[in-house]
This record gives C-alpha cells, structure tokens and sequence, in this order.
C-alpha cells in the first residue's frame, strides 16, 4: 500500500533504541531525504502563513477598529475550506499530487505577495483582505489532502505514527510561535514585512515539492477518469474503522469544545481579563505539542483503535474536570493534559486513515478530514455558547466533557471491531 523504496527502509524496528525512545521519533527524516524536505518546508511556511493569519487580523483591526470585522476574517476561511475541502480531495484523487501541491503552494505565496504589495502601497482596504483570505482557503483546501496523501508514498507503513506525530510539532508549534513572531514583526516593521516574510517561507515548501517524483494517485484498472467525491462518501459508508476516526473527533470537538468560553471564564472564575483567557488558550496548544515532542512510545502501539479510544475519552475527562477546578495553574494543567489527548488522537486517526484507505481514496478521505477537523470544532463553540448561556460554564465544561467521554464509549460498543483494529494488518 505504500509505494517505498530501499531509501525508505527504516532500521530493525526491534532494535533496543527504538524501545526505550521517548522523544519523537525522528527515524522519518532520517530515512527519506523526500519527506524530510517536505516536513522542513512545510513546518517553515505554516509558521509563516500563521504569522499571516494574524497580521491579517490585526491589520483588519487597525482600519476598522472593529472586532465583528475582526471575526469575519475567520468566517471568510471557514467556508471556502469547508465547501472546497471534499473537492480537494477529489482533485487530489484525480491528478499528479505532486503538481497539486506545488501550484496551490505558488498560489499561497503569490496571494502573501499580493497583501505585502497592497501594503506597501497603501492600499488599506478590508475587502481585499478578506478575499485574499478566501482565496487562501481554496488554495489550502487543495494543497492539504495532496500533501496529506503523499506521506503513505514516501515512508512504510510502520513510520506513519512517528511521521503524524513529528506533523502535528509542525502545527501546534505554527499556531504558538507564528502569531507571537506575528505581533513582533508588525510591530517593529509593519504589515507588509510579515507578509513578505510569509510568501518567502513558502520557498521551503515549493523546494520539497519540486524535488518531488510524480505522484499519480494508483487508481484500479477500470476506474481511470476524473475521481468522484460521491464515490469517496460511499467508500467511507462500507468502511466503519476509517468511519469512526471521524465519529470520535466529533464526540471531542462538538461535545467537549471550551474555547468558546475562555473569555467568560477568566473574569468569571479567575477574576482576569483577556491575558488570562489567552494563558487558557495557550496551555491546551502548550500541552498538544508537548505531545508531539514526546511521541516516541507511539511508533510501539499497534491497537490503534483502542489508543483513539482512549484518547479521546481521556480529552473528555480532562475537559470535564477543568470545568470542576477554580484554581487557574491547576485549569490550565488539566487544559495541557487535553491537548496531550489531542494530539495522541490525531497522530493514530491520521495513520489510520492513511495506512486503511487505498491511495487512490486518500485524498477525498483527507478532504473529509478537513471538513471534520475546521468545522467540529465551530460546532463545538456554538454548542458551548448555548449551553453556557442557558445554564452556566460550569455545566456546559463538565457536562460536555462527560458526554464527551460517554458518547465515544457508546461508538466503541457499537462497533466493536475498531477497538480490534490492529496497524500490522490494517482493515478499513
């Protein structure tokens, strides 16, 4: 299922290192020069495009000194990402991943140029920005499911785990560093130096693709042509392991989604203001990437399912449990534990769907992806809102944690298998 070569061969998997290990394991770069440029290239731009992500937000700010504008910039990313999301992934499913990757990339950078050049002009208007916004969307609703499907390509099937994990260093760090970097650069040089700062980051990511071989998805005989997002949709229908990876992300982020809340919180129970909100917000990022960093053990597990399972519920609890605590420090540790929970779900539902699909669905199957993991969450965030606000944080924290915890229980009794599934013989 994954089209390897002798460069990609990993060492002795029983080799005594490998056991003891606990930082993430870094034996995916070590073993393919391929993806070791394209993890390099990609974690230097997505800290620059979450560098973008924020000067836009603040630009947005300063010419309209409005924060309902402000929100807009996220509805105009929403969308776009979520209607184009299964379209990528059927595009990706349909040509040379490679070329996908490399154009929607060029078009990234050529939209972070086009925003330095407004700037340096002048040229302050609030509607380009939140086109260019939108357009960066489509473009990431294109670039992520071919990059997403290239990995199964470039490494065996056994260094997915430590490769998912080594990727979500790349985002959690992005989303902590890229905003702070962010604020700095705007500060001390303007708007148009973090743009311009962005579009040549993407350089990094351009390299790796160029460097790329052709990656033609490997389509049966008899299904050539254009590939089908309905297709993907019935494929994820017949496939109830691959179904629950999104089953279970939901019960976290719908169910167990506090960040809406952060801000009530730190006046209501931490007596605080919008620093202590942020330290709430940084501690479930600050906990997600200490997961990354020591994900080495999970390269050893082989239930996959199981490890979901529990990881899923464990962000419940934790989640459940902060919504208990009063004391800010003891808060933000079970918010950091969360993230660790997080970021252990991801790494084996991103392998699962990975090593269980066949390449010629892996990226309609990313797209679902994407869709799940952009639009869960603001379910989550209205869901909390409404609750929170018909009865209290406290409630709506604890009791969606819970549910949470339950909710994924519920999905595991009813299929049974997936608790079962084992990644030295993935089944969909």
């Amino acid at each position: 299922m994954t089209g390897t070569t002798s460069s990609t061969e990993p060492d002795d998997p029983a080799a005594a290192p490998a056991r003891r290990r606990i930082f993430a394991d870094l034996t995916p770069l070590r073993v393919s020069p391929d993806y070791r440029r394209l993890w390099i290239g990609n974690t230097v731009s997505w800290m620059g495009s979450a560098m973008t992500n924020f000067a836009v937000a603040l630009q947005v700010y300063d010419i309209t000194r409005s924060s309902f504008s402000v929100g807009l910039v996220g509805l105009c990313s929403l969308v776009p990402l979520v209607f184009f999301g299964l379209y990528g992934g059927a595009v990706a499913d349909s040509v040379d991943r490679r070329k996908l990757g490399l154009y929607s990339s060029s078009g990234l950078a050529a939209l972070s140029v086009l925003l330095a050049a407004a700037a340096l002009s002048g040229f302050h208007q609030v509607w380009l920005l939140y086109t260019v916004v939108a357009l960066q969307s489509i473009c990431g609703s294109l670039n992520s499911p071919a990059r997403s499907a290239m990995v199964p390509r470039l490494l065996p099937t056994e260094l997915l785990p430590a490769a998912n994990a080594l990727q979500s260093v790349t985002t959690t760090s992005g989303f902590v560093v890229g905003p702070a970097l962010g604020g700095v650069v705007v500060g001390l040089f303007g708007f148009q130096a973090a743009y311009l700062i962005d579009a040549v980051a993407f350089s990094g990511a351009l390299y790796a693709m160029w460097r790329l071989p052709s990656m033609l998805p490997d389509r049966a005989e008899g299904k050539r042509g254009r590939a089908s997002v309905l297709d993907g949709l019935r494929f994820l229908a017949t496939r109830p392991n691959v179904r629950m990876t999104f089953f279970s992300d939901m019960c976290a982020m719908v169910l167990a989604q506090p960040k809406a809340l952060f801000p009530a919180i730190a006046v209501g129970w931490y007596a605080g203001d919008a620093e202590i909100a942020g330290l709430l917000g940084g501690a479930t990022a600050a906990g997600a990437l200490l997961g990354g960093l020591f994900s080495g053990w999970q390269s050893r597990i082989r239930r996959h399912g199981l490890a979901i399972l529990l990881s899923v519920a464990g962000w419940g609890l934790a989640i459940a449990v902060f919504g208990l605590t009063r004391n800010l420090w003891l808060g933000m540790f079970f918010l950091a534990l969360a993230g660790w929970m997080d970021t252990v779900s991801m790494v084996f539902r991103t392998t699962m769907l990975q090593a269980a699909t066949p390449d010629d669905m892996r990226g309609r199957l990313q797209g679902v992806f994407i869709v799940v993991v952009v639009g869960g969450p603001r379910l989550g965030d209205f869901l909390a809102g409404s609750v929170a606000d018909l009865t209290t944080p406290t409630l709506a924290i604890t009791g969606g944690g819970l549910a949470c915890a339950v909710a994924v229980g519920l999905l595991a009794l009813r299929w049974r298998g997936f608790a079962r599934y084992d990644a030295r013989s993935p089944e969909a």
